[in-house]
């Protein structure tokens, strides 16, 4: 497949918007908010989760790389300064190795149910440290999960594995939980 990236802005939210109501927020809603500071409609409801990420999108406060199929969005890959994305999954695990902060956070990859196992979340990721380079790169990091020989569902790979982000140039900094990685790349 060739895919097309482009960023998420006020331009591509109807796109972005349309392939989260195709599943139902994603995660239940979520609407790719759970790594944003917490904001007045923060997890109040899918609405509001949805209301908050378009005001946040609309203010240039929140990027993703966007994934199309034949003009279709078929996937995304968040990322953003660390003021932008604050939260983290295993703070404390990642606050106890922690010597800097990065520059550039990956939290999140989101892939339509019919479009995975295509290389979505690769395009996704190239095009998002693409993107972190035209805005004046630094250090990237990003929380992968370990799935070598164990049994994981696609759906719930939200931070994309490590063999992903090893093929991408990120090394390993330090663990994070059992089977996460901080991994950390300068672009």
């Amino acid at each position: 497949m060739e895919f097309a990236v482009k960023a998420l802005d006020a331009a591509t939210w109807d796109d972005f918007a349309g392939l989260a109501a195709r599943h139902n927020g994603v995660w239940g809603g979520c609407w790719c908010m759970g790594f944003h500071g917490r904001g007045p409609s923060w997890g109040v409801s899918a609405e509001g989760n949805r209301a908050e990420k378009a005001a946040l999108v609309a203010e240039g406060r929140a990027h993703a790389a966007l994934v199309y199929d034949a003009g279709v969005c078929r996937g995304w890959c968040q990322f953003g300064p660390v003021t932008e994305l604050p939260r983290i999954k295993l703070q404390k695990a990642y606050q106890a190795g922690l010597s800097a902060l990065p520059d550039w956070r990956i939290t999140c990859f989101f892939v339509d149910q019919a479009a995975r196992g295509k290389g979505v979340a690769r395009a996704a990721l190239s095009g998002a440290l693409d993107l972190i380079g035209q805005a004046g790169g630094g250090v990237v990091e990003g929380y992968p999960e370990v799935v070598t020989g164990r049994k994981v569902s696609a759906a719930f790979l939200y931070g994309a594995t490590v063999e992903m982000f090893a093929a991408a140039g990120f090394v390993q900094d330090r663990p994070l939980g059992q089977t996460h990685w901080v991994m950390r790349r300068v672009v």
